[in-house]
C-alpha cells in the first residue's frame, strides 16, 4: 500500500453501549466491548490491536462518513453534533458513536488530486 494522500477527516468510532443486556456473547460475532475504539481516515477502521471493525456496521458507517467528507452536517441525520452520530449495529445489539475530526487537509476532489483516466 502506498498512501499518498493526506485525508481531510479522521474518524473515531467508540463502542458506547449495548441494546441487549450487558455483554455481546451470543449476540455479536466481533465481540465488541464498551470502551473499544476504532480509528481511520479513509480505510476501514481498526482498533489499537489492529483488529477491524465489524463489516456489518461498516456498511452503515461508510455512507455517514461519506456525508461528512462531502461537507454534510450529521445533525441533519439525527446526530448530536455536526461531526457526531450514534449508530446501532445492524444486528441490533451494539451502540457505536462515530466522531469525525477535520484535519485541515485539502478535499480530494476540490484539491484536484483526482485524475480521471482518459
Amino acid at each position: 500500500m502506498n498512501k499518498w494522500y493526506a485525508e481531510e477527516y479522521e474518524f473515531t468510532i467508540d463502542v458506547i453501549g449495548y441494546l441487549l443486556g450487558d455483554r455481546t456473547e451470543r449476540y455479536c460475532c466481533n465481540g465488541e466491548e464498551i470502551g473499544d475504539r476504532y480509528t481511520s481516515t479513509y480505510g476501514c477502521p481498526v482498533n489499537a490491536d489492529g483488529q477491524g471493525i465489524c463489516s456489518k456496521v461498516m456498511l452503515v458507517m461508510f455512507p455517514i462518513m461519506e456525508a461528512v467528507r462531502s461537507g454534510g452536517d450529521l445533525e441533519n441525520v439525527g446526530g448530536s453534533g455536526k461531526y457526531v452520530k450514534d449508530i446501532v449495529c445492524p444486528d441490533g445489539c451494539v451502540i457505536f458513536r462515530l466522531t469525525a475530526r477535520n484535519l485541515g487537509n485539502e478535499n480530494f476532489y476540490k484539491g484536484k488530486f483526482y485524475e480521471p483516466l482518459s
